[in-house]
């Protein structure tokens, strides 16, 4: 309609202004897009320009072709005119991010004007807004525009967009929590307790909301069981921890296991429950750096069969390349080979070698890692060794002397 199209007018040339100030000059961007009589092979020609200046890192470039972008909100293209506010608001956020002129308060303005031109991304806008917010450390500011994004309603947008509204209520949480945290450090005089708890129902409510919805929430789940546990509400922790981390509608989750291995390790709990829930992050995450305690505790066990476990979780573990020069864990398996050995228990070992004595060799006994290893962490040359010495044989061995100089007194009874 005539209205609509002289309120975006209107939009596009207060941007111009705006957009002109900002890179401080004269903007002849026009001249070059318009060259092209089409309309819209112009403004792709346009966006092309904008894309190759954002590529090669040149905002004022961008900048002064964005002026002559800002037409395609005028495009006689419904499917087009409907995006312009979605692609303008990426670009133009990009080139405000980067140019050396841009400032908050013009970030701002051209986020409160993004957010009312294309109400279906209204929430996003705000999101990104906020978290610009933060990241120049205006706590206050992005909390206010949380707060008002929370109360916007639009018709039929407003159902349309309801898990952006819950995400924006799970943030303005989290910064409810991290205001409840700073009141933590503080004396705890009775007006401090008062704010406190004030920030604790705030935070509690919006945080409790979005770990509902099926997803990865780990800051907000964090943040919840901080909360929980500072006030004694185990039984609430070990409900949301476990349903977190078992609940077969959320996605597979590393950390959803680790939080409540931790919550249960600080509350005391058996070993048995604490190998059960470690048992399921193995098969997730061989290589977690818990695994190291998960072998622990099945060497620590009576049962046979956890020994012979044990032995296999640290194996892999050492299969991943980020554990090769990680000296516990070959002390692990070099005291584990040990003992199986003297309990006569050659075919754990066997089994376990099988698998891998075509490329363990190489990945971790070359000459070249044995004399690096040596040089730099005499330890951990030691316990490859031993390891090398037992898996490969004396035999192998001989036919290396550099090899056989490192390795320990007892590896040669095997």
């Amino acid at each position: 309609s005539a209205p609509l199209s002289r309120d975006l007018k209107g939009i596009r040339d207060q941007r111009m202004i705006d957009w002109s100030l900002l890179i401080g000059k004269n903007i002849d961007a026009n001249v070059t897009c318009r060259k092209a009589s089409d309309f819209q092979e112009t403004k792709e020609a346009c966006l092309n320009y904008i894309q190759d200046a954002l590529l090669q890192n040149q905002w004022q470039r961008a900048a002064e072709f964005m002026i002559s972008y800002l037409e395609t909100l005028e495009n006689t293209s419904a499917e087009k005119r409907i995006a312009a506010p979605e692609m303008i608001w990426r670009i133009g956020t990009e080139i405000l991010c980067h140019h050396s002129k841009s400032s908050i308060d013009e970030f701002n303005y051209f986020a409160d004007r993004m957010k009312n031109l294309g109400v279906k991304q209204y929430l996003k806008v705000c999101l990104e807004h906020v978290f610009h917010l933060l990241c120049n450390g205006l706590v206050d500011d992005a909390y206010q525009n949380l707060s008002l994004a929370e109360g916007w309603r639009y018709g039929e947008q407003t159902t349309a967009q309801d898990k952006k509204l819950k995400l924006i209520q799970a943030y303005k949480g989290l910064l409810d929590y991290y205001n409840w945290s700073q009141k933590r450090e503080d004396n705890f005089a009775e007006s401090v307790e008062q704010e406190m708890h004030t920030f604790f129902r705030q935070a509690a409510v919006n945080l409790k909301e979005i770990i509902k919805i099926p997803g990865v929430w780990d800051p907000f789940v964090k943040c919840y069981v901080d909360l929980l546990e500072f006030y004694e509400d185990y039984d609430e922790v070990r409900q949301v921890l476990s349903e977190y981390a078992y609940n077969s509608k959320f996605p597979p989750n590393p950390n959803a296991h680790v939080y409540f291995y931790q919550f249960l390790k600080r509350r005391g709990e058996s070993k048995k429950t604490l190998m059960s829930v470690l048992k399921i992050l193995h098969e997730i995450v061989p290589c977690h750096e818990l695994m190291l305690e998960y072998n622990a505790m099945l060497q620590k066990s009576k049962k046979r069969k956890n020994h012979r476990l044990g032995l296999k979780v640290i194996f892999t573990v050492l299969d991943f390349a980020g554990w090769k020069e990680h000296v516990k864990a070959w002390s692990c398996l070099a005291k584990q080979i040990t003992q199986i050995l003297e309990k006569n228990h050659l075919d754990w070992v066997g089994e376990e070698w099988n698998s891998r004595k075509d490329w363990w060799p190489a990945f971790h006994f070359s000459r070249y890692l044995a004399k690096r290893n040596w040089q730099e962490n005499k330890s951990l040359a030691c316990e490859k060794a031993l390891v090398a010495g037992i898996l490969l044989g004396k035999e192998i061995l001989a036919d290396d002397t550099f090899l056989l100089v490192t390795l320990k007194p007892s590896v040669q009874k095997y």
